[in-house]
């Protein structure tokens, strides 16, 4: 499999005449901290985080925003995952969490779901 991300996270923009979502963006940020600094937890659709990041963990962010209130729907992807881990992160709210390798198309059905939850 070909995709070596760290966070990548989706921006939902609302027009604020018609409250309806007009464009996506996806974006990519090399670490936790950086996807908190780019201020766009509450824009964010999806988000896909790596367990084990430069800095903070990706469950490390999760509990992070889940104490901000900030839900995003969250896809972890990991090759050092352990059931307690996966629990951890679906208790908390994760939409998947998918072990390395995976195929393309598991990680395409998990966006899916996030997006239409």
């Amino acid at each position: 499999m070909g995709i070596k991300a760290n966070a990548a996270f989706e921006i939902k923009y609302h027009s604020e005449q018609s409250r309806k979502t007009s464009t996506r963006r996806r974006c990519l940020a090399e670490s936790a901290e950086e996807f908190l600094n780019s201020g766009q937890q509450h824009q964010t659709a999806c988000l896909i985080a790596d367990i084990r990041m430069p800095g903070m963990s990706g469950l490390e962010l999760q509990a992070r925003l889940n104490a901000e209130h900030c839900r995003i729907p969250t896809i972890f992807i990991t090759a050092h995952g352990d059931t307690k881990m996966r629990m951890q992160a679906l208790r908390a709210g994760a939409v998947e969490f998918l072990a390395k390798p995976f195929e393309d198309e598991a990680l395409l059905e998990s966006v899916r779901a996030a997006l239409e939850s």
